[in-house]
């Protein structure tokens, strides 16, 4: 038996396959409390953890940490003369015309930064040398006020000879040995100074909320006679045991968004779509990435809140439109909508759980493309008299009927999730209207047509069971472990063999690594490079062959200029003298396959539901929309409007759409002409 449980925002939801029938739960998670959230799924899907040989888990723990600044008291430790570097952090001006802007705050008070006296130079070489006797002075007196819950070890040029931070860590460790101890080194192993720093301060942050999160779900499960493989999601899309994760907690800080891109490219997969754009819309804000041939986007940093994060992540842009997102009008009179959201607690107006303010569930339910009788299966009560009553007060203010209202706040957020697509495609260099669409969360499915049509793309695919997708994402992940060094290299034909043997090295190192934390699977490997023209300030991801054996310098050269090309819209002739700066490696283990579901969803009240005939307005006309459960939905084609219910979401097909299943029982729609 295997379980994957993902904890979102407003949803906790859970697969559970056992002896080849899969089936899914899913609850409102808790934010207090998310590891009750998690118990809770199982327990509505009334698994006996006795039997469970392999559980994966995602939550939004670390990212909540930080947005919400609850993670522990950080001490860090830095080079002399480098004490601000986290608060001078990069000289850029994200809002150039707010005469207010103000700079990311660090997580991290000057007060709580100490300096060493040590200097590494940019290649290695000792500068200034390390002394014993007054690191441990400094050390002692820093941490012998016992105000600190974590320390983060980040010195000059650490990414090129480790030996200071190491050493550093052994001194707290003589005088704290409980002390939680993050070096950079271990975090990160590439240059630039504020990015490597934020992010080992980030780790070390948000490494008490995750490892307490841990031990709680851990001894739960235990208690309940839990024996198995206990795995994290990781934002690069693989998971690790749950056992390293406190090694680098920053690494799960998007598991969630992560696992539903994983579990998007499985489903569209079995129906034989490779290029494909994922929109994953849940309560709280909607994700999105691109998947070119069947490989995700890999970036090599991403941020929170505003702070630079330095670890691989699958490129997703994230927007504040989800179910909860709040209505609002600004100071201009405009209909807003998002980024704040009602969240799960207490929810939209319609949750009758003490929610007043107006969310696009709340419009759905007015609209009529929502149903209260079907929400969640039917599990879960809403009142549309109530969402109606959430609306009233814009109503007035904009001098527009509620069910005008309704629509509008709709197809506002669906402009939303329009611009963040357009981010990861036509931004990125790539034509939207060459991919699919695939929907999933409790809510993408409602909007993917109409997102579609604003993008001229003509399919979208929805997998079965759409609003728990990245909770088989999870079960479908394979073991991964990034390794980067930073060493700049010129490219040239002598520079190869400096080439193959740095990722040799690092090969060397992840595999290590995985076989240290339990991981005896087979390895496969990626090779990325990134790389510049010398002279220019950043660089570009090009990723290498698997085998390496018939590499040649003129091929990465090649390589070098497609990609820049993809992304600048220009490359320079051949010849021009170009870089590496870093190497980086990801070791896979081997995949788990798509879950085939045999069960429908728990509470899939619906399922026997005879097609009916409901009304809901759009653009202004009030449209007779036939309302069926999913197995109403056969091979042939189906004209819209339909409103279609799985339990888990709701699939809306608009006037000029066609809607059939596959024979990987996806549904798919394709517009007309």
């Amino acid at each position: 038996m295997r379980i994957g449980v993902e904890v979102g925002g407003t949803f906790t939801d859970l697969i559970v396959i056992a002896d080849g029938v899969a089936r899914v739960a899913k609850v409102p998670s808790t934010p207090d409390a998310p590891d009750r959230g998690a118990i809770n799924a199982i327990d509505a899907a009334d698994v006996d953890l006795t039997g469970v040989s392999d559980l994966v888990h995602g939550s939004t723990v670390a990212t909540n940490a930080v947005l919400e600044r609850k993670g522990g008291r950080v001490c860090v430790f830095v080079t002399r003369g480098t004490r601000d570097l986290l608060a001078l952090q990069r000289h850029d001006r994200r809002a150039i015309y707010d005469l207010n802007y103000a700079k990311p705050e660090p997580i991290v008070s000057r007060q709580d930064i100490c300096e060493i006296d040590e200097r590494m130079a940019a290649d290695g070489s000792v500068v200034e040398a390390l002394d014993a006797e007054r690191l441990d002075a400094r050390v002692a007196q820093f941490l012998g006020v016992d105000l600190f819950d974590a320390v983060a070890i980040c010195l000059l040029h650490s990414y090129t000879n480790p030996d200071h931070e190491q050493r550093v860590a052994a001194a707290v460790r003589r005088h704290a040995p409980n002390m939680p101890v993050t070096c950079s080194s271990d975090v990160s192993r590439e240059f630039r100074e504020y990015e490597r720093a934020s992010t080992t301060a980030l780790a070390a942050f948000v490494r008490p909320a995750i490892e307490g999160y841990l031990d709680r779900l851990s001894n739960t499960l235990e208690a309940r006679g839990f024996a198995g493989r206990f795995s994290i999601m990781q934002s690069n899309g693989g998971r690790i045991p749950a056992d390293a994760m406190s090694k680098n907690p920053i690494s799960a800080l998007f598991s969630g968004p992560a696992a539903g891109v994983v579990g998007a490219l499985g489903a569209a997969g079995r129906s034989d779509f490779k290029d494909i754009i994922t929109l994953d819309m849940g309560g709280t804000s909607t994700d999105v990435s691109l998947i070119s041939d069947g490989v995700p986007d890999l970036a090599p940093q991403t941020e929170i809140d505003g702070l630079p994060v330095r670890t691989p992540v699958i490129d997703i842009v994230t927007v504040g439109a989800g179910g909860g997102s709040i209505a609002w009008m600004d100071d201009g009179g405009l209909l807003r909508v998002g980024p704040q959201s009602a969240g799960a607690h207490p929810g939209p107006a319609s949750y009758l759980r003490g929610g007043t303010e107006a969310t696009v569930t709340d419009a759905h339910l007015v609209r009529g493309t929502l149903q209260a009788g079907s929400f969640l299966g039917g599990q879960m009560e809403v009142d549309a008299a109530a969402a109606a009553t959430a609306l009233a007060p814009l109503c007035e203010r904009l001098a527009l009927s509620v069910e005008e209202l309704a629509d509008s706040v709709i197809r506002i957020a669906e402009s939303n999730i329009v611009r963040a697509i357009q981010q990861v495609s036509t931004e990125r260099g790539r034509d939207p209207r060459d991919f699919a669409l695939v929907p999933f969360g409790g809510a993408g499915p409602l909007h993917a047509a109409r997102v579609a049509e604003e993008l001229g793309i003509g399919t979208v695919v929805v997998p079965t069971n759409a609003g728990v997708l990245s909770a088989a994402g999870l079960l479908m992940s394979d073991y991964v472990h990034y390794r980067a060094r930073t060493e700049r290299t010129r490219l040239d034909a002598e520079a190869l063999g400096t080439v193959l043997d740095r990722l040799q090295g690092l090969r060397h190192e992840a595999t290590e690594y995985l076989r240290s934390v339990g991981v005896t699977e087979t390895l496969t490997f990626q090779h990325i490079l990134e790389m510049r023209y010398v002279g220019q300030a950043f660089e570009v991801s090009v990723p290498l062959a698997e085998d390496l054996s018939d590499l040649t310098a003129d091929a990465i050269s090649a390589a070098f200029s497609d990609a820049h090309h993809r992304v600048f819209e220009f490359s320079k002739p051949p010849g021009d003298p170009v870089e590496i700066v870093s190497f980086r490696i990801g070791a896979r283990a081997t995949a788990n396959e798509f879950p085939v579901y045999q069960e429908p969803f728990a509470g899939g009240a619906g399922e026997d539901q005879e097609p009916g005939v409901i009304d809901i307005v759009e653009g202004g006309q009030t449209r007779a929309c036939k309302l069926m459960p999913r197995n109403a939905i056969g091979l042939t084609e189906l004209a819209g409007p339909l409103l279609v219910e799985d339990g888990t979401s709701t699939i809306y097909v608009p006037p000029g759409w066609h809607a059939r299943r596959d024979d990987a029982d996806s549904v798919i729609l394709r517009q007309e002409g």
